[in-house]
């Protein structure tokens, strides 16, 4: 395991040193969005791995365009099975132990590279795309690029594109130092009919209910952060009752279409107290100050999230 994180460090910092032209990072951006259009309208099959941290997973993903209706399925290969199913607009959860359940969405988010189904016509604005060259996965010739931020405040990825399919066989997620946080790298796959007809059972399949989620008031908040990252965009914000902490907790989330973090604050108490947690993509930044305890959750760096965490001022709520 030591050796493989070595290696793919290694590979990873060798691509940090490349230099482009504008006109190479347009044409990119141009690859890129090709990679999403093929994702989301191709009929094709992935066998591939998630290298992180916490280990490697194994998992087949398919995906069809039936009837101008989208379907996939995710399948957990090793250990108690686990499957996402997604019709159309909803998404269904199968785990074993667990009642089934549907949410409402457009694709399915559990295990997949949140890149793949990304918008790069706004994301132009606060990230660069460089052409790094042709490399080979999966037996594949692909196009390699690196995505990354124009401030530094977030992580960067490397992605490798079939040339033919401009599916991506490979995902890198970096931090900024280079150091490789997680991989998605396909092992085999498929792009033919084929896998539209193994998928023609979930037209009529029984899936479970859809849960109805639970809408939040509509609150004007008295903080807000005074610093964001270049491109991130207020999503939503909510003030909720938390009855087993006796607490008040104030949210905002945000995202750039990419990368997505949340700000918290509650009233502070005996147990509040400065910290800062990071497993993987994800990191936890908590600041007391003013009487509030101000948490910033998402998938950013530490450096980034106490930033945005010490830039907010928080005035007494309403």
């Amino acid at each position: 395991m030591k050796q493989l994180w070595c290696a793919v460090s290694l590979l990873a910092g060798s691509l940090l040193y490349t230099s482009t032209a504008p006109a190479q990072t347009s044409a990119s951006g141009a690859l890129l969005q090709q990679m999403e259009q093929a994702s989301q309208s191709l009929n094709y099959e992935f066998a591939y791995i998630n290298v992180s941290r916490l280990g490697i997973e194994s998992l087949r993903y398919r995906h069809a365009v039936i009837n101008n209706r989208v379907f996939a399925q995710l399948l957990q290969m090793d250990g108690p099975r686990r499957e996402v199913i997604q019709r159309g607009n909803d998404i269904s959860y199968f785990e074993a132990g667990l009642d089934p359940f549907t949410l409402p969405g457009n694709h399915i988010v559990d295990a997949l590279p949140p890149l793949m189904f990304a918008d790069f016509s706004r994301l132009s604005s606060a990230y660069d795309f460089i052409p790094v060259g042709r490399s080979r996965i999966a037996d594949q010739l692909c196009e390699v690029m690196r995505i990354v931020s124009r401030d530094g405040s977030r992580y960067s990825y490397v992605v490798w594109l079939d040339v033919d399919t401009r599916l991506p066989l490979r995902i890198d997620l970096l931090d900024r130092d280079g150091e490789t946080l997680e991989q998605f790298r396909v092992i085999s796959f498929a792009v033919d009919e084929g896998v539209r007809n193994l998928m023609l059972g979930l037209e009529k399949a029984n899936l479970p209910p859809t849960l109805s989620l639970p809408v939040g008031d509509k609150v004007q908040l008295n903080w807000q952060p005074t610093w964001l990252p270049a491109g991130m965009t207020l999503i939503s914000q909510s003030r909720r009752d938390i009855p087993a902490l006796n607490k008040t907790v104030e949210s905002r989330l945000y995202s750039d279409g990419l990368f997505s973090f949340a700000i918290n604050v509650t009233p502070a108490d005996k147990n509040s107290v400065a910290q800062t947690l990071r497993t993987g993509r994800r990191t936890v930044q908590t600041e007391v100050r003013n009487n509030s305890e101000i948490t910033v959750v998402g998938e950013i760096p530490p450096a980034t999230a106490k930033r945005i965490a010490d830039s907010i001022d928080s005035g007494p709520a309403k």
